[in-house]
């Protein structure tokens, strides 16, 4: 029972190897932990090399030896329980943090293996937190609307019985709670250091707002280092109307001017075009993770990778006409985005030095075995891009069903990992929006992206069947398609393109 419970323990930074006595196997004689303890004892050890760390049961009394791994089950010398720190998982290899959406359990409910214990959104989606041992819910240490928790980071206290959990202290804090109680200090010490009400530096830019108000400086509160009175400290004073003027002895003091009725002068602009907004003329907006994160990945990929641009225009006319066929003779119903989805993949299966990616490791191309089309969908958290696999090998019908399926899970932020990690293009199309054209950003770590505008009726010179060109209303769209130029020059885009517009042009080329 004793060795179930003693695992996985890991060596501190002090440490480079695990010191126990010379057997292990003589911890299976020993039936209780505190036996364990008072027998690995530190001035009677010696040293055990070679031994993976799954292979060794045991605790150490000393925590100079031993550190214990938050999420596994560990015992301390004190007069706690048996019980788990599970730490924040992570659900997607790019999440380092996560906001706790809601918590399944309470304090003191019974968990089951595969139970749920909270929902999780990471930078992709919500995720569902399973449990993998049963026990019980002892203590939640990052309650539920809490942001930004590092992965690793103390979320919740797991013991194995019931009766135990009266004995987990109320000692343990999450990470978060330090944080918070660092930043209240830090609150704390700003707040002394702007009671500081005289001035031993003044800014040069200060000086010239308080020569310019006659402002008295002795009046204003520095908050810059070492008591520098800054000039946002000088722009507060004027707002808040703190400060006398300075004037000649034998007038009287006057009060500040506001701001809207101080005159302008010639030295600068006026006041009002200096102050700092008011505090109604804004509103903060608090941002999603999944926000955060889309914000970081396209910065980096606008700055990183060098964008190639390629536009195009197809003719919609034998789409939409193909689409009315559906409908009325088989009764089946597609949008025009499904049909772009299916065209995009028979053009990446015939091109295939389109669909690959550039290994930054290896600084090569990486061509990709499978088409897989991420879909750029909008969802109140954000842009997320939900994947069709394997494209190119499905129906029309096929391909819209998925795309509903999906695009349904993305807004209930219900998608499982698998179905938003990978692709290997992706198309964004706006063209249910007065937008004509317009270039995407790609998304890491493919190395394209198409953007789809609306469809607008132009007139088109036509050849009929006499030979003869007469003008005719067409209804086009616009194409562009942004590529990573290591990966894509301009002739693999170009014949990316020209395969596009051929499957626009013969619709039937999309059933073989």
């Amino acid at each position: 029972m004793a060795l179930s419970r003693l695992r996985q323990l890991v060596i501190s930074r002090a440490s480079p190897v695990f010191r126990i006595r010379p057997l292990v196997t003589t911890c299976r004689s020993l039936t209780r932990p505190t036996d364990v303890q008072r027998h690995f004892v530190e001035d009677d050890c010696t040293l055990l090399r070679g031994i993976t760390l799954p292979t060794i049961n045991g605790v150490c009394a000393s925590s100079r030896i031993l550190k214990l791994q938050l999420g596994v089950r560990n015992f301390s010398s004190s007069e706690l329980p048996p019980h788990n720190v599970l730490g924040m998982p992570a659900l997607s290899p790019t999440m380092n943090q996560g906001n706790i959406a809601k918590w399944r359990k309470k304090e003191g409910d019974k968990i089951e293996v595969g139970d749920i214990l909270c929902e999780i959104e990471t930078d992709k989606a919500t995720l569902e937190f399973e449990s993998l041992e049963e026990g019980f819910l002892a203590k939640i240490l990052a309650p539920e609307g809490s942001k930004d928790v590092p992965v690793g980071e103390p979320i919740c206290i797991v013991v194995e019985d019931l009766d135990d959990i009266k004995k987990v202290p109320d000692v343990f804090t999450s990470g978060s709670g330090a944080k918070e109680e660092k930043a209240t200090h830090q609150d704390e010490r700003n707040e002394t250091r702007e009671q500081n009400t005289s001035a031993s530096r003044i800014s040069p830019s200060a000086k010239l707002l308080i020569t310019e108000f006659r402002l008295d400086a002795s009046l204003l509160k520095a908050t810059g280092p070492r008591g520098t009175l800054l000039k946002g400290d000088v722009l507060a004073a004027i707002k808040s109307g703190i400060g006398s003027l300075r004037t000649s002895s034998s007038s009287k003091e006057k009060p500040v001017s506001s701001p809207q009725t101080q005159p302008q002068t010639s030295h600068g602009p006026s006041l009002e075009a200096r102050s700092p907004l008011h505090s109604d003329t804004y509103e903060d907006v608090p941002n999603s993770q999944i926000r955060k994160v889309i914000a970081k990945r396209l910065l980096e990929s606008k700055h990183g990778t060098p964008h190639l641009y390629l536009s195009s225009d197809v003719i919609l006319d034998p789409l939409l006409a193909f689409r009315k066929l559906l409908k009325e003779k088989h009764d089946i119903k597609v949008s025009v985005n499904d049909i772009v989805i299916k065209a995009v993949a028979v053009a990446l299966r015939n091109v295939p030095g389109a669909n690959a990616y550039w290994d930054a490791e290896k600084e090569e191309v990486i061509s990709c075995d499978s088409v897989d089309i991420s879909i750029a969908v909008a969802t109140e958290k954000g842009l997320m891009t939900p994947i069709v696999r394997n494209a190119d090998q499905k129906t029309i019908s096929a391909i819209s069903l998925e795309v509903k399926e999906l695009a349904e899970k993305a807004r209930a932020s219900k998608l499982a990992p698998h179905e938003f990690q990978g692709g290997t293009f992706s198309i964004s199309n706006l063209g249910m929006f007065p937008v004509d054209q317009f270039c995407a950003i790609i998304n890491p770590p493919q190395a394209c992206i198409l953007a789809v505008g609306r469809g607008n009726k132009v007139v088109e010179p036509v050849v009929d069947s006499d030979g003869k060109e007469k003008p005719t209303i067409v209804n086009k769209m616009i194409l562009t398609l942004s590529a990573d130029h290591r990966v894509i020059d301009g002739k693999v885009g170009g014949a990316f393109l020209s395969a596009l517009r051929s499957n626009f042009s013969d619709i039937q080329r999309l059933l073989l």
